[in-house]
């Protein structure tokens, strides 16, 4: 049997528990090494060695933390999600040391470290993205949401940086009522949110407020999950259509090809994801990852293995990246899983090493019959 290759995973996302349950399913040994700043984080209770980072260190800090923890632990494949870019700015020196990183190159990354950058970078590629305003003055605020309405849309704010749905908010002028305390209310009015801009120039005037504002988009999403070679050729690319309960999956050419030329433009090597809204019933580029998505396991539906097949890549690999399973057959459902932890922390005094712990397999995807 081979040597394990040894995969490092560095603070990321509980939902990265079935990347991992991916690894397992590799036809070669996999030993998985996970850290985190929350000893309560689900992916340290999934790898094989689970360890605490360091607090507050500086992305420098940090890269010199993360070479250290390379070479003491014979990393071979480190997969980097906290301080991708200072991380990818040192792949040399990771090499030296043993290990290939599996995330793209530095270039890309900067490229959609803001979304406001990100938008300028699609438009670069001569694709779509849904109109968008940058704003930090109330100012800009009304004048973006007066445009938006005028074409009879609605407006929604998010910040210039952010991860998933963090900060997302619907914008109203509908005053506020009881009713507004009922269910799961997104809004919030525009008159708040342009005084609250008012107060944070006077209050920190060198410190301007980054927020995007541009229509709201109605669903389906299309999530199109990307793996792509060293040079940013792409290899493999499944869209995940998201809409209510009920999910699929497309290789349909209107998603496929501009995420191709998105992911060629840039060089976006290894594991992204570029999401599609619809704007007028065509689709508009509305985010991108240069990392792997949360819902990068459900291609294991069509018989692909993407975690695995970056961590191929990596080792100068060729991957074979063929489904087994038509895309376009399958409709699928998420199903919520039980994850344990590691033993409670005291608040009083400094965390003891974490010890090993087994995996547990726990499926969250079903097909629906």
């Amino acid at each position: 049997m081979s040597a394990p290759v040894t995969v490092w995973l560095n603070r990321t996302y509980a939902e990265n528990v079935f990347f991992i349950e991916q690894l397992r399913a590799a036809p070669r040994p996999v030993r998985i090494h996970a850290t985190h700043l929350d000893p309560d984080s689900p992916v340290l209770a999934a790898a094989d060695h689970a360890g605490l980072e360091p607090a507050d260190l500086t992305p420098d800090a940090y890269v010199a933390f993360a070479l250290d923890y390379c070479a003491r632990h014979s990393v071979d494949v480190f997969l980097p999600r906290l301080h991708q870019l200072a991380i990818s700015l040192h792949r040399h020196e990771f090499e030296a040391v043993g290990t290939s990183l599996a995330c793209p190159p530095a270039a890309a990354i900067a490229a959609f470290a803001s979304k406001a950058d990100g938008y300028a970078a699609i438009a670069d590629a001569g694709l779509p993205t849904p109109p968008w305003w940058l704003v930090r003055t109330a100012e800009d605020l009304v004048t973006a949401v007066d445009r938006i309405e005028s074409a009879g849309l609605t407006a929604c704010l998010k910040p210039a940086s952010g991860a998933g749905g963090e900060g997302f908010r619907m914008l109203t002028r509908e005053p506020f009522g009881l009713h507004r305390l009922a269910g799961w209310d997104s809004r919030v009015q525009v008159d708040q949110v342009a005084a609250a801009l008012t107060d944070a120039a006077r209050e920190n005037p060198g410190e301007p407020a980054d927020l995007l504002v541009m229509p709201y988009l109605d669903g389906p999403e299309i999530s199109v999950d990307c793996l792509a070679d060293l040079d940013g050729t792409l290899l493999a690319a499944v869209g995940r259509s998201k809409h209510r309960r009920r999910r699929t999956f497309t290789t349909a050419p209107r998603y496929l090809d501009p995420a191709r030329r998105l992911v060629e433009a840039t060089g976006m090597a290894f594991l992204s994801n570029v999401q599609f809204r619809h704007l007028h019933g065509e689709p508009v580029v509305i985010d991108v990852n240069t990392r792997p998505s949360g819902g990068l396991h459900q291609l294991g539906l069509c018989g692909l293995n993407l975690p695995w097949n970056a961590v191929q890549l990596a080792l100068g690999e060729r991957p074979d990246t063929e489904w087994t399973v038509d895309p376009a057959s399958v409709e699928y459902t998420l199903v919520s899983g039980v994850q344990p932890v590691l033993p409670r922390q005291s608040p009083f005094a400094p965390p003891p090493a974490l010890p090993s712990v087994a995996p547990a397999g726990h499926p969250e995807v079903q097909l629906v019959h």
